[in-house]
């Protein structure tokens, strides 16, 4: 228990400590007008409050990852918890905060156009194509994985019977919809509910097993298997823990989402906490899960027979049952599943804006709207056939990717304005060693090369990345496209 408070403790810190500092080196501007004013059309920019903004920005970003994520990385033992802390404060929430603000200071831009302005046209037409293909594989993971889980969740429980491919229609519907209305329509209405919910849900598990007779939060653990590998299958730690908790220490999918946020916030100071605070948010919620994983089963065996029979979606519904009963359990079940989808759909909006800034078509219209989302749908539809662990395995890279891919852009940016840029070229480095390393040595995705040679080369591709980011970015003295207009005062704060 107290290696778990610990943990809540040191990510508390870290958004009161170092997002102070981080906001500190970007340098808000509260008297300059966010796109949300400036660009305001009733449909993608439309000015919300910060709360409610800071609650769908939480439920963008915390799909299924922040919790199936560290319930497979909890096989690794307690210090998955520590990847957690450290990735979140350090890595994700700093990934947060400048694909948010750097957002808003492009005038609500998507992320390939941002990495674009900064890393070159190169930079921009891959991360074009890796950020659709990310969000595609998203929104597949977010149907199918979902629809699995209230279907199992009918079946079990009452005396209906429904098959997958009807919650998968069902579930696409909706994505569909909310796709093409305004932002403040359903997602900005109905999403910060389902973000109190979240919030309560979690709480609620983590309060019923501190109380439980039957478990004991990681009681089992003794301070040194807080830094080893205990995974019962003896796979190696590095660096297959840091692809597997990707959501809750650094995700690539959240440098898509924040830009839809960063179109509705109304204050350049709100930023740390819409933006590093989601984050941390979303930091806790991924203690939280591994925490039950660690403790709920008795044992790391245990934990494997489980997600072995079931995967981690059977790991959520042996604990919320067990711990908060048949009426705790739906409700907790169900809180779990409102992840994936209000993530799901918002990925499937970003990649509609994300095609519509690139082929230029204003989506103001209802029919430009269905115009770029139709064939997102289609190719969606298709790849649900795939078995969901392949496709798993796609995301989870194309994920840790998509957030080096981020962090060198913001790296880009800082010492084009002559500022501390170590604060993401460091995540940045150690980010590009995980992926590249991870590429080269997986014999199911990639080139199973040996780990040791796999690792130098990916420790020396980050080394000469880094060597040419900082080359031809120093000392550019850019200006923020916002700069470039003159500041006008904000007459509406959050």
């Amino acid at each position: 228990m107290l290696w778990f408070l610990t943990c809540v403790a040191a990510l508390i810190g870290g958004y009161v400590i170092y997002g102070a500092f981080v906001e500190k080196v970007f340098g808000i501007n509260e008297k300059r007008q966010t796109p949300a004013h400036t660009k305001q059309d009733g449909v993608d920019y439309v000015p919300m409050s910060t709360k409610k903004v800071y609650l769908v920005q939480l439920l963008n970003i915390a799909g299924v990852g922040p919790i199936f994520g560290p319930i497979m990385g909890a096989l690794y033992g307690p210090a998955a918890m520590l990847w957690i802390v450290l990735g979140c404060i350090f890595a994700g929430a700093v990934h947060d905060y400048f694909s948010g603000m750097l957002s808003v200071r492009n005038g609500g831009a998507s992320v390939p156009s941002i990495t674009g302005r900064y890393l070159g046209n190169g930079a921009k037409h891959f991360m074009n194509l890796f950020a659709i293909v990310l969000l595609l594989l998203v929104g597949v993971v977010f149907v199918s994985a979902p629809a699995g889980m209230i279907t199992n969740l009918i079946n079990d429980q009452t005396d209906w019977t429904v098959s997958m491919g009807t919650m998968v229609g069902i579930i696409f519907a909706y994505y569909i919809l909310a796709t093409i209305v305004p932002v403040d329509k359903i997602i900005g209405r109905f999403y910060p509910l389902f973000g109190a919910l979240l919030i309560f849900m979690s709480v609620g598990l983590m309060t019923a097993i501190a109380f439980s007779s039957e478990h004991t939060i990681m009681s089992d653990f003794a301070v040194s298997d807080m830094f080893s590998n205990l995974n019962p299958k003896d796979m190696p730690l590095w660096p297959a823990l840091f692809i597997t908790i990707a959501c809750g220490a650094i995700s690539g999918f959240h440098a898509t989402q924040s830009p839809l946020m960063a179109r509705c916030m109304e204050n350049e100071k709100n930023g740390r906490f819409v933006f590093f605070g989601a984050m941390i948010g979303e930091g806790i919620i991924a203690l939280i899960w591994c925490a039950i994983a660690l403790s709920f089963f008795g044992s790391l065996d245990s934990l494997q027979d489980a997600v072995a029979n079931g995967g981690p979606g059977n790991v959520v519904y042996t604990a919320s049952f067990g711990l908060l009963g048949v009426f705790g359990g739906i409700i907790a079940f169900l809180g779990v599943v409102i992840l994936p989808i209000t993530s799901g759909d918002t990925a499937f909006r970003s990649s509609r804006l994300i095609l519509a800034e690139y082929f230029n078509v204003e989506q103001k219209s209802l029919r430009n709207r269905l115009l770029m989302a139709a064939p997102l749908f289609i190719i969606g539809g298709i790849l649900t056939q795939v078995d969901f662990g392949i496709i798993w395995r796609y995301f989870g890279f194309a994920n840790q990717t998509t957030a080096v891919m981020m962090l060198w852009t913001a790296s880009a940016y800082l010492l084009r304005h002559n500022k501390l840029h170590w604060i993401t070229t460091i995540p940045a480095s150690f980010m590009t060693s995980v992926c590249v390393t991870f590429i080269l040595n997986n014999s199911t995705l990639g080139f199973g090369l040996p780990m040791v040679t796999s690792t130098i080369v990916g420790v020396v591709f980050a080394l000469a990345v880094a060597t040419y980011v900082i080359k031809v970015s120093k000392g550019k003295g850019e200006t923020d496209l916002a700069d470039e207009e003159k500041p006008q005062v904000v007459t509406k704060t959050a």
